[in-house]
């Protein structure tokens, strides 16, 4: 089987530097180059951008695994077996201190919207020989990339023209709202923000928990920012003090709910070559509920859409790539809809 190559790549970005949490601003970024880059000189190819979830990053997707392969021996099989056109994948990181960024511009955080639009983009575009244009384009992702792929896709209909996310945060009332009350308590009986964060990053072994009231932190520094809020720059859903829901600050996190996006970003997603999303039927955090709701939304305005459920959980489900791999690559083929 002729196999891909991997290419890790050092980016310094511009956009990341000095962002307010100190995190990194140069990355490493994992370029997949299909089997016959290096052979046929003159051919280009489609490139899709795949995002990681909550607390990963790009690197993630090629951790070695005995019974579920690497994202870049994934793609080499589906291509040998005539199952997927070839194409470059891009595996950007936008990791932060709170596990991850949502894949949004944030004062909380830092500019990772713009670090893929405005940066890896063009620099990919530059560096290696991708067919030119949204049409051969793409974003994917799973979870939190999963949410970051839709909301990238219908924001930049000039940069993507296909998306495919699976298990994405959508339907923010059932997958987030609920794990409110327990991240105020945690917070409270830490002694604060600041006091919790300073022992959850002392922690040699991070518990469920840790990492459930860290998810709502870090969407809260996705969705809620305030530079003028004490003690980290963000507006929480809860107050600290008296445990009340603050429902000011949901109403900012609602604004960014692919649910509540469809509308203004209809054209966005009509106009895309492909709209994929999957979910398990068992999702843990409640997502099959907000992608079924999504899909009866696409269809109420007659947006073409593709969408699967499958009978498992939130977690191990990267076999679902080689559903979404092939049908991305046909979608930004030169002759979009035609397999080999």
């Amino acid at each position: 089987m002729k196999r891909g190559h991997v290419i890790l790549e050092e980016f310094e970005s511009a956009v990341l530097s000095g962002n307010r949490l100190g995190d990194p601003h140069v990355r490493t970024v994992p370029v997949y180059l299909p089997p016959s880059y290096g052979a046929d000189r003159e051919r280009r190819y489609p490139v899709t951008f795949v995002l990681s979830g909550f607390t990963g990053r790009g690197r993630a997707l090629l951790n070695d695994n005995p019974w579920s392969p690497a994202l870049h021996e994934r793609m080499d099989a589906l291509i040998a077996r005539g199952a997927c056109e070839e194409m470059i994948l891009v595996l950007p990181d936008c990791f932060t201190r709170y596990g991850g960024s949502q894949y949004l511009n944030s004062s909380a955080t830092g500019r990772y919207e713009d670090h893929v639009i405005a940066e890896l983009v063009p620099h990919v575009d530059r560096a290696y020989r991708t067919l030119p244009g949204r049409e051969h384009r793409g974003v994917m992702g799973k979870s939190s990339g999963g949410y970051g792929a839709l909301a990238l896709a219908m924001r930049h209909p000039e940069v993507f023209g296909a998306v495919a996310s699976h298990s994405g945060d959508i339907y923010f009332e059932y997958c987030y709202r609920g794990d409110v009350p327990g991240f105020c308590s945690q917070i409270q009986q830490a002694g604060g923000l600041e006091a919790w964060l300073q022992a959850f990053a002392s922690k040699l072994q991070k518990k469920h928990e840790d990492l459930t009231a860290l998810n709502i932190l870090a969407m809260a520094a996705a969705y809620s920012p305030n530079p003028d809020a004490s003690p980290l720059g963000i507006d929480l859903p809860c107050d600290l003090e008296s445990g009340a829901f603050r429902e000011d600050v949901w109403r900012r996190w609602l604004e960014h709910d692919p649910l509540r996006m469809i509308e203004r970003h209809a054209d966005a997603l009509r106009g895309a070559r492909l709209v994929y999303l999957d979910c398990g039927t068992r999702d843990e955090f409640h997502l099959h509920h907000g992608a079924r709701l999504f899909s009866r939304r696409l269809a109420a305005l007659g947006i073409t859409h593709e969408f699967e459920e499958f009978p498992d959980g939130h977690m191990n489900v990267h076999y679902r790539y080689d559903v979404s791999l092939p049908r991305m690559s046909r979608a930004l083929a030169p002759v979009a809809g035609v397999a080999r």
